[in-house]
Order: structure tokens, then sequence, then C-alpha cells
């Protein structure tokens, strides 16, 4: 019986019998005869200004510079939803996520809907996942399974593979997912079918525990403060609200001061418990230091004498303030440097292998992240560092090396791409669209000139985020509070305040762009199916 399932694979396999000559790709030459591999390599909470193919400003990444520099950088890329698994449902359905019905970390999701994996599977491809998937359920259509349970560790972490639960495996998460990645991508290198990877990282998400290697030295680093690390949020009642300040970091999760230095500190920092009420963020951080083996233990150890004497120096001090931030980007990029290692070893073994000539490299993040511009960590909000998110996307075939594009993408774009790249017929239903024609380097005139975005989760759940929705433009942002309290409107002009910091919406002169993006707004709400 015909099916919605097999459908993709019936008119994959007519389009390759039936078609004419490949079509002449974007590059010197024609595209491949065979269909090209995939691999999808995302972290989490990776922010744009932490990549150096964006801006050296803060690090060094030479090996994800090497997809921009060998394809395209997209430098306008965004989510539809900045929270972990709503942006993780985003991408696999090409779905807003009041559609995928994963709104929030908490809500379900559906595993029996169309997923671009299942469908590159169904079509002939060999299809894997490697890291954090965070979607609690056993996805269909993969042939090889190895997630991360939740958030998964830093240390010695506990895997699933394809529905078994494994006993906790010695090493560091980053370099593990990379050696399960490797041992797939040479399985596949001796066979002839075309293999789809999603090699998806746990890091950079909190609490970010950099690899024992990276230790040495990491406490001597400093990094410049970002202009507005001491927003006062002024005109933003919403952003005055929100619980995500590193002033409020946890002392023991996030600044890693163990009890020998802060005997009395619950490690609770702006916020008291769990949702559960029973576990204190201290609890959970000596938790993760108690998974270290000797062998790591023993590595942390001066590392964390040094932290809890600093400590001791600058609480309650003037200097308070810059040290957690100095702390906090110690770790965060720290962890961004793994990340960048281990991909560099997948670059690497494609390029010994031939395989890199046909296959897409995409590297992207499941959104931005506040690296303490307004005096934050974390995402959520529409403001652009968590808004943004990183997207390189290299393939030789049809990407010129060291190109770029300024069009307004997003995340529910991916899987269109890849299915066309692939010869895979996409549902009409999709909400994205193929970044195929941004290839060339020139956007289509027909391309979208507003992107719609909307965050759902309670404000009484972690970080107090008041729930709103909103439209952004080349140049203006408009964002709509529909959280009870906080209801109102923000507007910025992206051009002349950048930061965001000043709300412009009863400015006289920006009428008319107010009145335009309201329209905006309705008009992408009715096209998007988008309920209340």
């Amino acid at each position: 019986m015909l099916t919605f399932r097999t459908l993709p694979s019936l008119l994959f396999l007519f389009l390759l019998c039936s078609c004419g000559p490949a079509p002449e790709g974007d590059v010197a030459g024609s595209t491949p005869a065979t269909r090209p591999n995939i691999i999808f390599i995302m972290s989490d909470d990776h922010a744009q200004r932490a990549i150096s193919a964006y801006t050296d400003e803060l690090t060094q990444t030479p090996n994800l510079d090497r997809i921009a520099d060998g394809g395209m950088l997209f430098r306008n890329s965004f989510v539809t939803n900045s929270i972990c698994a709503p942006s993780r449902a985003a991408i696999l359905t090409s779905k807003y996520s009041h559609l995928n019905g994963k709104i929030d970390n908490l809500s379900p999701f559906d595993p029996n809907q169309w997923t671009f994996p299942e469908a590159l599977h169904d079509a002939g491809y060999r299809t894997s996942l490697f890291g954090k998937h965070h979607l609690t359920y056993v996805p269909h259509g993969l042939d090889e399974y190895r997630a991360l349970i939740g958030q998964g560790d830093y240390y010695n972490p506990t895997f699933i593979h394809n529905g078994d639960t494994l006993a906790p495996e010695e090493g560091y998460t980053t370099s593990l997912i990379t050696d399960y990645a490797l041992e797939e991508l040479k399985r596949n290198a001796e066979g002839d079918q075309p293999f789809m990877m999603l090699y998806w990282h746990k890091a950079p998400h909190r609490n970010w525990m950099p690899d024992t290697g990276d230790l040495p030295g990491l406490l001597d680093k400093r990094y410049p403060e970002p202009a507005n690390l001491r927003d006062d949020y002024a005109g933003r009642p919403a952003a005055a609200n929100a619980d995500m300040r590193i002033a409020d970091m946890f002392v023991s999760q996030d600044l890693k001061v163990i009890r020998e230095y802060e005997p009395n500190d619950p490690g609770t920092g702006g916020a008291t418990f769990w949702p559960d009420g029973t576990k204190y963020m201290a609890e959970y951080f000596y938790r993760e230091i108690d998974r270290l083996t000797p062998a790591q233990r023993a590595a942390y150890a001066p590392f964390l004498k040094r932290v809890g004497e600093e400590w001791q120096s600058v609480k309650g001090t003037d200097e308070e303030l810059g040290w957690r931030y100095q702390r906090y980007m110690q770790d965060y990029l720290a962890s961004v440097k793994s990340v960048d290692d281990n991909v560099g070893r997948v670059l690497d073994y494609l390029e010994e292998s031939g395989l890199a000539e046909n296959t897409i490299v995409i590297y992207t993040s499941d959104q931005g992240f506040y690296l303490g511009e307004h005096g934050w960590y974390d995402k959520r909000f529409m403001y652009e560092e968590s808004h943004r998110t990183p997207l390189m996307v290299k393939y030789p075939a049809r990407i010129a090396g060291g190109t770029t594009s300024d069009a307004l993408v997003m995340n529910i774009d991916l899987a269109p791409t890849l299915l066309e790249l692939a010869g895979v017929p996409a549902p009409d239903e999709l909400q994205g669209e193929s970044l195929v024609p941004l290839f060339g380097g020139t956007a289509p005139d027909d391309w979208r000139d507003h992107i719609y975005y909307r965050y759902y989760q309670e404000m009484n759940s972690f970080h107090r985020v008041a729930r709103h929705e909103g439209v952004r433009g080349e140049r203006y942002k408009l964002i709509h509070f529909t959280e009870p309290g906080f209801e109102g409107y923000e507007l910025f002009d992206l051009q002349e305040d950048p930061q965001e910091m000043e709300n412009r919406i009863d400015d006289p002169a920006l009428v008319a762009e107010k009145e335009r993006l309201q329209t905006e707004l309705r008009e992408l709400r009715r096209e998007l199916k988008v309920t209340d």
C-alpha cells in the first residue's frame, strides 16, 4: 500500500531513473553523478561571536573556520525558538514549534511525524546520530544511534545505543562523540552507500567543564568585556525581570568554587531550587565532580584550588562581576576549543579518505548564547545574541570557498536544503526554504525579507523570561511580549543600535516603522498558521 512514508523514496527512484543529464553546479563543473554524503555538525549554545570566522575578538577556531573558508558563511542565520529541544525539533521537521508540537523543553515531541533523516533513510541513505539528541526517544529512520541521556555529562557519559542504555564510558564527552563519529565514517568509507550523519555535541552547553588538557594556563586568559555587561535594562521591563545574569551565576555549578572555599553556599545564586524543589544546584555540581576518575580529579585539583582562592579575594568587592565574567568566558571558550579540535579530526579524516569532495558539511548550533551582553548568559530572548546562530556550509561541488551570504536564513531551512541536494522531494507542508539558490552568493529577488520568532516557555520556569513573539527585517525588529504583567512592544533600530539598548516603540520618528512591522507580524502569523 502506498503511504506518506514510502512516497519520498518512490518519487526519488522515479526521478533517479527518468532524469536527464545532471544540472550544472554553482562552481565550475557539474553536480556529482553520485548522491552527496552529509555530515551535519551541531553544537549547543554556540554564539556566533565565539567563532573566529565571524569575529576573532574572543577566540580562534581554526577548524570551524575551515568550513567557512571552503564554503559559505551565513551572516544572518536565525532560529525560530531559542531553546534547545524546540530548536532541534524545528531543524528535524522544518516546522515552527506551534506545528511540530515541541514548544519548550518540557512539552512532548511526536516521534511519528516527518523528519528529514527518515526521509533520507527511506531514499537509500545510511543514517546515524552521535551525541546530544535531547528529544527523549530513539528516532525513526536511523541505522545507528548513540546519544546522551538528556543534557548528558561532560565527563564519563552514559550513552543510549540503539535503544539500550550502556554503562558510563570513561573519557571527555566531546572527544568520545567524535570517536564514535569517526568509527562510523570509516565504516561508511568502505562502501558505496551515501550517508547522512548527525554529529551533535553537548558542548558548549552549561556548565562548561573544559577538557583536562585545556586546564593549564586557562585561568590566566583574559577577555574583553562587552560594552553592556552592566546594562540597567531601561525601557525593557521583561529584560530587567529575567534571571540569567552573570552576577547571579551559581558559585559552585557555574564558577567552579568548591565547598572548601565557600562552605556555606548552597550554590543557588539567583535561584533556589530545581523545579522539583529537592535538589540544589551545588549538589548537581558535586555529582559532576564525583563522576571524575582519580586521574581526572587530579588534573582538576590545582585548577579548583586557584579558582577558590581567587573567589575568596574578590567576593563582595567591586571586582566580583568582572571576575565572574572572566570565569564564565574561560570555561565557555575552552569548551568551544574542544569542539573545534574535534571537528578538526573529522575534517582531517574526510580529506585523508577522499570523502571531502562529495560530502556536504554543515556547522551550526541549536541557538546562539549571551556572552556577557546585557549582563547575561543563556538564551531564550529574541535579542540578537541568542536569536542568531552560526551557520556554515561546505560542499565543494556546489559552493565556492570563502563565499558569504547576508540573506535572512533560518534553522527550518536546513532540511529542505539537504533534501534538494540529495535529490529527495520535500513535502509541501515544510515551512523552510532551500538555501541552494543562495549558494551562488546572491539571493533571489523573492527571498524572504522578514522572519518570525516565538518563545513559549512559562515565565515561572527557569530564568523568568517572559513569553514573546516578534518579527525582524534587515534593519528593524519588533518584539511583542505577551506574558501577563509584561505585555507590550519593543522596537529596535539594528543599524543605529545593534546592541538593542534603546526601546523606541514610543519614538514619533518610528511610528510608520512600528505600524509596518505590526502589520508584518500579523501577516506572518497568518501565513505560518500561528494560533494562540
